[in-house]
């Protein structure tokens, strides 16, 4: 993947976890003089932002034991994002959860946390043949593109309803949300049935949900 983008004259900050590869970058980097630079160290704790005067591309073969910890936080951090675009490869069954519509089965917490903000869609599948050794399962690339955040809408209450949500999906909302202050009022007060469940709901609606609870009214006693 590196070679291909240096190949096409891009400019490539390659992070990279395992150092047996570092040499094997190196190479890749006299090859191509100027276009690479690489840093050894974890994609989980670098400071990402920090590397780049301008917006780039991610473009990565995410490890899978990381990937969707990788892109949570990258779709959490503050909006408009640091990036460009994302375009990642994951399981396959991955892949299918960020994309998924609703009353789908992939449909849960991670399509409503990539799509409420971005637009997302499967560019290719990746047969476990392209891999050595080949994987057990079957990969796909997903590329993700940023667009404005909706407004009143707090991101770490949208986690937690969504957490909430399909971490009991099987549940009525009426059940699966009473955790959340102020969620079971919220959904009465935008006219969600409570008895509904959450793959049921779209992304607007958690949206809107989210901001719902944001935004209780106050009360006044005596």
């Amino acid at each position: 993947m590196g070679r291909a983008l240096l190949a096409a004259g891009a400019r490539v900050t390659a992070i990279e976890r395992d150092h047996r590869c570092i040499p094997a970058l190196a190479e890749l980097g006299e090859a191509f003089p100027g276009q690479l630079t690489v840093i050894e160290g974890d994609a989980l704790a670098i400071d990402a932002p920090a590397l780049f005067k301008t917006k780039p591309h991610i473009v990565s073969n995410l490890p899978y034991n990381v990937g969707t910890a990788l892109l949570v936080g990258w779709l959490s951090a503050d909006w408009v994002p640091w990036w460009q675009s994302l375009t990642l490869m994951f399981q396959k069954e991955v892949a299918e959860r960020i994309v998924a519509t609703t009353n789908s089965d992939h449909y849960g917490r991670l399509a409503v946390l990539a799509q409420w903000r971005s637009a997302s869609r499967i560019a290719m599948p990746v047969h476990r043949s392209a891999f050595t050794p080949p994987p057990k399962v079957m990969s796909a690339v997903v590329h993700i593109t940023p667009h404005a955040a909706p407004e009143g809408v707090d991101f770490a209450l949208l986690e937690r309803l969504t957490g909430a949500a399909f971490g009991q999906r099987r549940k009525m909302l009426r059940q699966s949300l009473k955790s959340v202050p102020g969620a079971l009022d919220a959904l009465e007060r935008i006219g969600i049935d409570g008895t509904r469940r959450a793959e049921t709901l779209s992304v607007l609606d958690f949206v809107a949900l989210a901001r719902a609870a944001k935004t209780r009214p106050l009360t006044v006693s005596g």
